[in-house]
Protein backbone atom coordinates (compact mmCIF):
# COMPACT_ATOMS: atom_id res chain seq x y z
CA UNK A 1 0.00 0.00 0.00
CA UNK A 2 2.71 2.28 -0.34
CA UNK A 3 1.52 5.53 -1.84
CA UNK A 4 2.56 7.90 -4.32
CA UNK A 5 0.43 10.65 -6.50
CA UNK A 6 -1.32 9.87 -9.75
CA UNK A 7 -0.81 12.39 -11.72
CA UNK A 8 -4.81 11.95 -12.99
CA UNK A 9 -5.38 11.68 -9.75
CA UNK A 10 -5.06 14.42 -6.80
CA UNK A 11 -5.32 14.36 -2.93
CA UNK A 12 -8.00 16.55 -3.17
CA UNK A 13 -10.10 13.99 -4.92
CA UNK A 14 -8.90 11.45 -2.26
CA UNK A 15 -10.39 13.53 0.54
CA UNK A 16 -13.75 14.39 -1.17
CA UNK A 17 -14.18 10.16 -2.02
CA UNK A 18 -13.59 9.78 1.67
CA UNK A 19 -15.91 12.42 2.90
CA UNK A 20 -18.76 10.94 1.08
CA UNK A 21 -17.50 7.17 2.13
CA UNK A 22 -17.76 8.63 5.82
CA UNK A 23 -21.05 10.43 5.22
CA UNK A 24 -22.90 6.36 4.72
CA UNK A 25 -21.30 6.13 8.27
CA UNK A 26 -23.47 3.44 10.72
CA UNK A 27 -23.13 5.01 13.54
CA UNK A 28 -24.92 2.31 15.75
CA UNK A 29 -22.08 -0.20 14.63
CA UNK A 30 -21.93 -2.81 17.83
CA UNK A 31 -19.42 -5.08 18.44
CA UNK A 32 -17.10 -6.63 21.84
CA UNK A 33 -14.02 -4.21 21.59
CA UNK A 34 -10.62 -4.88 20.32
CA UNK A 35 -8.81 -6.03 23.59
CA UNK A 36 -5.79 -3.64 22.72
CA UNK A 37 -4.05 -4.64 26.24
CA UNK A 38 -1.84 -7.57 24.69
CA UNK A 39 -0.94 -4.88 21.04
CA UNK A 40 -0.16 -1.35 23.13
CA UNK A 41 3.06 -1.63 25.23
CA UNK A 42 2.94 -0.67 28.43
CA UNK A 43 5.14 2.96 28.10
CA UNK A 44 3.28 3.60 24.90
CA UNK A 45 0.31 6.15 25.16
CA UNK A 46 -3.36 4.57 24.44
CA UNK A 47 -3.81 6.18 20.94
CA UNK A 48 -7.09 6.46 19.96
CA UNK A 49 -9.42 9.57 22.59
CA UNK A 50 -12.80 8.04 20.56
CA UNK A 51 -13.85 4.74 21.88
CA UNK A 52 -16.12 4.22 18.94
CA UNK A 53 -13.48 4.15 16.68
CA UNK A 54 -11.15 1.00 18.41
CA UNK A 55 -11.69 -1.78 16.35
CA UNK A 56 -13.96 -4.92 17.59
CA UNK A 57 -13.00 -8.52 16.97
CA UNK A 58 -14.81 -8.76 14.03
CA UNK A 59 -12.96 -5.24 12.31
CA UNK A 60 -9.70 -6.89 13.11
CA UNK A 61 -10.31 -10.29 11.85
CA UNK A 62 -11.86 -8.77 8.06
CA UNK A 63 -9.37 -5.72 7.60
CA UNK A 64 -6.17 -8.39 8.23
CA UNK A 65 -7.76 -11.12 5.74
CA UNK A 66 -8.29 -7.88 3.06
CA UNK A 67 -4.79 -6.29 3.57
CA UNK A 68 -3.61 -10.06 2.56
CA UNK A 69 -5.69 -10.59 -0.27
CA UNK A 70 -4.46 -9.44 -3.56
CA UNK A 71 -8.02 -9.23 -4.88
CA UNK A 72 -7.42 -5.38 -4.15
CA UNK A 73 -5.51 -5.18 -7.52
CA UNK A 74 -6.87 -5.03 -10.80
CA UNK A 75 -5.27 -8.59 -12.07
CA UNK A 76 -5.27 -10.22 -8.50
CA UNK A 77 -1.12 -10.37 -8.36
CA UNK A 78 -0.66 -8.08 -5.46
CA UNK A 79 -1.56 -7.65 -1.87
CA UNK A 80 -1.09 -4.69 0.84
CA UNK A 81 1.33 -7.42 2.27
CA UNK A 82 3.22 -7.48 -1.03
CA UNK A 83 5.08 -4.28 -0.02
CA UNK A 84 4.28 -4.46 3.33
CA UNK A 85 6.05 -7.38 4.69
CA UNK A 86 5.13 -8.37 8.41
CA UNK A 87 8.25 -9.91 8.09
CA UNK A 88 10.45 -6.70 7.24
CA UNK A 89 8.15 -5.16 9.89
CA UNK A 90 5.62 -3.81 7.29
CA UNK A 91 8.01 -2.37 4.85
CA UNK A 92 10.12 -3.59 1.55
CA UNK A 93 13.54 -4.23 0.63
CA UNK A 94 13.43 -2.57 -2.62
CA UNK A 95 13.91 0.75 -3.60
CA UNK A 96 10.56 1.08 -5.23
CA UNK A 97 7.84 -1.72 -5.24
CA UNK A 98 6.70 -2.65 -8.10
CA UNK A 99 2.84 -2.25 -8.94
CA UNK A 100 0.88 -4.63 -11.12
CA UNK A 101 2.28 -5.67 -14.36
CA UNK A 102 5.72 -4.21 -12.94
CA UNK A 103 5.03 -0.79 -12.64
CA UNK A 104 7.54 1.24 -10.91
CA UNK A 105 6.66 4.62 -8.78
CA UNK A 106 9.38 7.10 -6.99
CA UNK A 107 9.08 6.05 -3.21
CA UNK A 108 10.14 3.99 -1.00
CA UNK A 109 7.87 2.09 0.81
CA UNK A 110 7.11 2.70 4.45
CA UNK A 111 6.74 0.66 7.39
CA UNK A 112 3.24 0.66 9.08
CA UNK A 113 4.47 0.35 12.58
CA UNK A 114 2.62 2.25 15.23
CA UNK A 115 0.67 4.06 12.01
CA UNK A 116 -1.99 4.58 14.47
CA UNK A 117 0.22 7.24 16.09
CA UNK A 118 0.85 9.41 12.44
CA UNK A 119 -1.39 12.67 11.98
CA UNK A 120 0.13 12.90 8.89
CA UNK A 121 0.07 10.18 5.79
CA UNK A 122 1.58 10.00 2.39
CA UNK A 123 5.29 10.81 2.27
CA UNK A 124 4.32 14.75 2.32
CA UNK A 125 1.49 14.20 4.73
CA UNK A 126 -1.12 14.86 2.91
CA UNK A 127 -3.82 13.07 4.14
CA UNK A 128 -4.97 12.69 7.84
CA UNK A 129 -6.91 9.62 7.77
CA UNK A 130 -5.53 5.96 7.16
CA UNK A 131 -9.12 5.19 5.82
CA UNK A 132 -8.39 8.39 3.37
CA UNK A 133 -4.81 6.84 2.68
CA UNK A 134 -6.49 3.17 1.86
CA UNK A 135 -7.96 4.76 -0.92
CA UNK A 136 -4.33 5.71 -2.56
CA UNK A 137 -2.55 2.44 -3.73
CA UNK A 138 -6.25 0.69 -4.78
CA UNK A 139 -6.24 3.63 -7.86
CA UNK A 140 -2.91 4.38 -7.90
CA UNK A 141 -1.95 3.18 -11.32
CA UNK A 142 1.79 2.30 -10.18
CA UNK A 143 0.38 -0.03 -7.23
CA UNK A 144 -3.20 -1.67 -7.70
CA UNK A 145 -4.57 0.14 -10.20
CA UNK A 146 -8.25 -0.50 -9.30
CA UNK A 147 -11.72 0.69 -8.44
CA UNK A 148 -12.98 0.15 -4.90
CA UNK A 149 -16.17 0.01 -6.24
CA UNK A 150 -15.06 -3.08 -8.60
CA UNK A 151 -13.74 -4.45 -5.96
CA UNK A 152 -16.67 -4.41 -3.69
CA UNK A 153 -18.80 -6.07 -6.40
CA UNK A 154 -16.08 -8.71 -6.28
CA UNK A 155 -16.25 -9.22 -2.74
CA UNK A 156 -20.25 -9.40 -2.52
CA UNK A 157 -19.74 -12.69 -4.88
CA UNK A 158 -17.90 -14.46 -1.87
CA UNK A 159 -20.35 -15.49 0.76
CA UNK A 160 -16.96 -15.30 3.37
CA UNK A 161 -17.15 -11.70 2.62
CA UNK A 162 -20.18 -10.93 2.76
CA UNK A 163 -20.81 -13.25 6.39
CA UNK A 164 -17.82 -11.62 7.76
CA UNK A 165 -18.67 -7.63 7.00
CA UNK A 166 -21.66 -8.09 8.11
CA UNK A 167 -20.53 -9.89 11.54
CA UNK A 168 -17.87 -6.61 11.63
CA UNK A 169 -20.54 -4.12 9.89
CA UNK A 170 -23.59 -5.05 9.70
CA UNK A 171 -23.68 -4.69 5.84
CA UNK A 172 -22.37 -5.77 3.11
CA UNK A 173 -18.65 -5.43 2.23
CA UNK A 174 -18.93 -1.77 0.28
CA UNK A 175 -16.44 1.11 -0.31
CA UNK A 176 -17.29 1.77 3.14
CA UNK A 177 -16.70 -1.07 4.57
CA UNK A 178 -13.00 -1.73 2.81
CA UNK A 179 -11.48 1.03 3.78
CA UNK A 180 -12.82 0.78 7.71
CA UNK A 181 -12.09 -2.89 8.42
CA UNK A 182 -7.90 -2.32 6.82
CA UNK A 183 -7.50 0.79 8.66
CA UNK A 184 -8.57 -1.14 11.72
CA UNK A 185 -6.29 -3.79 10.91
CA UNK A 186 -3.35 -1.25 10.38
CA UNK A 187 -4.57 0.66 13.94
CA UNK A 188 -3.35 -2.76 16.14
CA UNK A 189 0.05 -2.44 14.16
CA UNK A 190 1.93 -1.48 17.49
CA UNK A 191 5.63 -1.73 17.81
CA UNK A 192 7.33 -1.45 21.28
CA UNK A 193 9.57 -4.07 22.39
CA UNK A 194 12.72 -3.36 21.04
CA UNK A 195 16.13 -3.69 22.96
CA UNK A 196 15.49 -0.03 23.09
CA UNK A 197 12.39 -0.16 24.24
CA UNK A 198 13.58 -2.89 27.29
CA UNK A 199 16.22 -0.62 28.48
CA UNK A 200 13.95 2.34 28.91
CA UNK A 201 11.90 -0.18 30.57
CA UNK A 202 14.72 -1.30 33.19
CA UNK A 203 15.00 -4.86 31.28
CA UNK A 204 17.93 -5.17 30.34
CA UNK A 205 21.35 -2.84 29.09
CA UNK A 206 22.96 -1.59 26.42
CA UNK A 207 26.79 -2.49 24.96
CA UNK A 208 29.33 0.19 25.80
CA UNK A 209 28.79 1.04 21.88
CA UNK A 210 25.10 0.59 21.76
CA UNK A 211 25.30 3.29 25.20
CA UNK A 212 27.86 5.74 22.88
CA UNK A 213 25.52 5.67 20.07
CA UNK A 214 22.43 6.60 22.14
CA UNK A 215 24.57 9.32 23.75
CA UNK A 216 25.19 10.62 20.14
CA UNK A 217 22.25 10.40 19.08
CA UNK A 218 20.53 12.47 22.03
CA UNK A 219 23.63 14.92 21.87
CA UNK A 220 23.62 18.42 20.72
CA UNK A 221 26.53 17.47 18.36
CA UNK A 222 24.31 15.33 15.66
CA UNK A 223 20.88 16.54 16.81
CA UNK A 224 19.20 13.33 16.02
CA UNK A 225 16.61 13.56 18.62
CA UNK A 226 15.02 17.22 17.36
CA UNK A 227 13.67 15.09 13.92
CA UNK A 228 13.47 11.82 15.65
CA UNK A 229 11.93 12.48 18.74
CA UNK A 230 9.61 10.86 21.28
CA UNK A 231 8.64 7.13 21.90
CA UNK A 232 8.02 6.98 17.77
CA UNK A 233 11.62 8.48 17.02
CA UNK A 234 10.11 11.43 14.67
CA UNK A 235 8.24 14.59 15.29
CA UNK A 236 6.38 13.63 12.25
CA UNK A 237 7.46 17.38 10.66
CA UNK A 238 8.11 17.71 6.79
CA UNK A 239 11.58 18.27 5.94
CA UNK A 240 13.95 19.44 3.59
CA UNK A 241 17.20 16.97 4.88
CA UNK A 242 19.67 17.99 1.73
CA UNK A 243 19.52 14.35 -0.06
CA UNK A 244 19.94 16.48 -3.46
CA UNK A 245 20.16 19.57 -4.43
CA UNK A 246 17.83 18.79 -7.45
CA UNK A 247 15.36 16.57 -6.79
CA UNK A 248 13.25 14.39 -9.53
CA UNK A 249 9.65 14.32 -6.71
CA UNK A 250 9.91 17.67 -5.31
CA UNK A 251 7.90 16.28 -2.21
CA UNK A 252 5.33 18.23 -0.33
CA UNK A 253 5.43 20.77 -3.35
CA UNK A 254 3.71 18.26 -5.07
CA UNK A 255 0.48 18.68 -2.90
CA UNK A 256 0.43 22.69 -1.96
CA UNK A 257 2.23 23.89 -4.95
CA UNK A 258 4.08 25.97 -2.61
CA UNK A 259 8.38 26.35 -3.47
CA UNK A 260 8.85 26.52 -0.02
CA UNK A 261 8.02 22.72 0.23
CA UNK A 262 10.29 21.64 -2.69
CA UNK A 263 12.08 18.50 -1.39
CA UNK A 264 10.19 18.37 1.81
CA UNK A 265 9.20 14.79 3.17
CA UNK A 266 7.90 13.51 6.31
CA UNK A 267 10.07 12.65 8.40
CA UNK A 268 10.02 8.74 9.19
CA UNK A 269 10.00 6.94 12.21
CA UNK A 270 13.52 5.20 13.03
CA UNK A 271 11.82 2.20 14.69
CA UNK A 272 12.74 -1.06 13.35
CA UNK A 273 14.98 1.09 11.24
CA UNK A 274 17.46 -1.81 10.59
CA UNK A 275 14.85 -3.93 8.76
CA UNK A 276 13.36 -1.34 6.41
CA UNK A 277 16.30 -0.75 4.11
CA UNK A 278 16.88 1.34 1.71
CA UNK A 279 16.21 4.42 3.15
CA UNK A 280 15.45 8.24 1.88
CA UNK A 281 11.79 8.79 -0.12
CA UNK A 282 13.29 7.00 -2.93
CA UNK A 283 14.92 4.03 -1.41
CA UNK A 284 18.37 5.59 -2.85
CA UNK A 285 20.89 4.66 0.37
CA UNK A 286 21.12 1.01 0.90
CA UNK A 287 22.68 1.36 4.45
CA UNK A 288 22.26 2.84 7.47
CA UNK A 289 25.99 3.65 7.50
CA UNK A 290 25.04 5.71 4.37
CA UNK A 291 22.54 6.98 5.91
CA UNK A 292 24.61 8.16 8.79
CA UNK A 293 27.76 9.19 6.20
CA UNK A 294 24.55 11.45 4.25
CA UNK A 295 24.22 13.52 7.47
CA UNK A 296 28.31 13.70 8.62
CA UNK A 297 28.38 15.43 5.33
CA UNK A 298 26.11 17.69 5.82
CA UNK A 299 24.05 17.00 2.70
CA UNK A 300 23.83 19.13 -0.71
CA UNK A 301 23.48 22.18 -0.64
CA UNK A 302 19.31 23.35 -1.31
CA UNK A 303 17.21 26.34 -0.98
CA UNK A 304 14.64 24.64 1.52
CA UNK A 305 17.31 22.52 3.23
CA UNK A 306 16.63 22.08 7.37
CA UNK A 307 19.22 24.16 8.62
CA UNK A 308 20.32 21.44 11.43
CA UNK A 309 21.60 19.83 8.64
CA UNK A 310 25.19 20.63 8.71
CA UNK A 311 28.63 18.68 8.59
CA UNK A 312 28.93 16.75 12.08
CA UNK A 313 32.27 15.67 12.11
CA UNK A 314 31.93 12.08 13.34
CA UNK A 315 34.99 9.68 13.34
CA UNK A 316 33.90 6.76 11.93
CA UNK A 317 33.74 4.69 15.37
CA UNK A 318 31.65 7.31 16.27
CA UNK A 319 29.32 6.42 12.95
CA UNK A 320 29.69 2.24 14.41
CA UNK A 321 28.25 3.53 17.55
CA UNK A 322 25.39 5.26 15.60
CA UNK A 323 24.71 2.12 13.87
CA UNK A 324 24.55 -0.28 16.55
CA UNK A 325 22.37 2.17 18.59
CA UNK A 326 19.78 2.27 15.49
CA UNK A 327 20.29 -1.35 15.59
CA UNK A 328 18.79 -2.02 18.79
CA UNK A 329 15.33 -0.19 17.72
CA UNK A 330 14.10 -3.63 16.02
CA UNK A 331 11.51 -5.56 17.66
CA UNK A 332 11.87 -8.90 16.83
CA UNK A 333 8.62 -9.72 18.47
CA UNK A 334 6.65 -7.42 16.32
CA UNK A 335 8.08 -9.31 13.26
CA UNK A 336 7.33 -12.97 14.73
CA UNK A 337 3.95 -11.78 16.19
CA UNK A 338 1.45 -13.89 14.90
CA UNK A 339 -1.24 -12.01 14.93
CA UNK A 340 0.43 -10.01 12.36
CA UNK A 341 0.87 -13.09 10.18
CA UNK A 342 -1.24 -14.21 7.25
CA UNK A 343 -2.81 -17.51 7.52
Amino acid sequence: MFIRYNSKFSIFNYIVISILLCSSCNKDEEGIKYDYSHFIPSHFPIPISNPDSIPTEAQFTLGKKLFFDPILSRDGSLSCASCHKPSLAFADTVSVSAGVEGRLGNRNSPSLGNVVYQKKLLKEGGLPTLEMQVLVPIQEHAEFDNNIVEISDKLMTIPKYVEMSQAAYKRDPDPYVITRAISAFERTLFSGDSKYDQFLNGRTKLTAIEEQGLNLFMSNKTNCNSCHAGLLLTNQNIENNGLYSVYKDIGAMRLTQNPSDEGKFKIPSLRNIALTYPYMHDGSLKTLKEVIEHYNSGGSDHKNKNTLIKPLNLSQSEIEALVAFLSTLTDYNFIKNKNYQNE
